[in-house]
């Protein structure tokens, strides 16, 4: 989750005329000892990505995290971009990301819907390898609180919803993991993310949250964990998408319950925490045969 407010006042437009437009490519050479702190920060005890072999799928934010940035910038007026909150998390893997990669992302907002609540931005990002091969897909959903002027259009990302005729069944699949009291302060090193409501208590609670929380980002790794111990043998290659809504925060110090569905020919999930409450919804995970 990023950082957020509550305007009162509608505030300046989003631009739509920059839908579809592409940032400049961003360079990012894939070192072993970043991909092997971003395992650690998130708590993944899998001996590929701590022995420097792959890294964790979810790291697949870290070599797009400028353009997304920029991109969402080309759409959002900058007043808007400190009332921002992360929605939605959408990754499709062609491969994984290895150490000594060296990759090519670039972005662009591809929907906008301008709405009395609030605003909702799409942005898409492509990554690939030294040789223009593809190595990720990745759509993000940013929602900006308060009212805004600015015109809606493009197409929103694709659809990841966890039906309630599939909640109905069993789970195939039903784990608990604990975010340590320290789990901020090593994500946001590990990661590049630094926002203050995941490091600052101050600041977190002035916007009206319960102190410090959890990147959305180390809850979706999280996710990503429980997906591959359970239903993918352990085998992080397997993984062809990972999809989440962030639905409530996570502090510190709790835990959470990753709840697996089977889905056709897929995995629907959600996240709980102590209390029942969604923490994650609309999860859904491919896997590879």
């Amino acid at each position: 989750m990023l950082s957020g407010g509550h305007p009162r006042t509608p505030g300046p437009g989003f631009d739509a005329t920059a839908l579809g437009r592409f940032t400049e490519e961003r360079e990012f050479k894939v070192e072993a000892a970043r991909t092997v702190a971003y395992a650690a920060a998130t708590n993944d005890p899998n001996g590929r990505y701590l022995g420097g072999e792959l890294a964790p799928p979810v790291f697949a934010i870290v070599p797009v995290w400028d353009a997304m940035t920029a991109a969402a910038g080309l759409i959002t007026p900058p007043e808007a971009l400190a009332r921002v909150v992360h929605s939605e998390q959408d990754m499709r893997f062609f491969r994984p990301i290895a150490p000594g990669d060296v990759l090519r992302s670039k972005a662009a907002p591809v929907f906008v819907a301008v709405r009395g609540v609030g605003t909702t931005v799409a942005v898409r990002t492509e990554t690939v390898d030294a040789a223009g091969r593809p190595v990720n897909e990745q759509f993000v959903t940013l929602f900006f609180r308060g009212p805004f002027e600015g015109s809606s259009g493009g197409e929103p990302a694709p659809e990841h919803k966890l039906t309630g005729a599939v909640k109905a069944t069993a789970p195939v699949a039903e784990v608990t993991y604990s975010f340590d009291a320290d789990q901020t302060f090593r994500y946001a090193e590990a990661s590049g993310d630094p926002v203050r409501i995941h490091l600052d208590d101050a600041a977190a609670r002035a916007l009206g949250l319960p102190g410090i929380i959890i990147h959305g980002l180390c809850t979706m790794a999280f996710c990503g964990r429980a997906v591959i111990e359970s239903v993918a043998g352990g085998d992080p290659t397997r993984l062809a998408r990972l999809a989440v809504k962030f639905s409530r925060p996570v502090v510190p110090g709790q835990a959470i319950t990753v709840r697996i569905y089977a889905d056709g020919d897929a995995y629907g999930f959600e996240a709980l925490n102590a209390d029942g409450q969604a923490v994650v919804k609309d999860g859904r995970a491919e896997v590879r045969p």
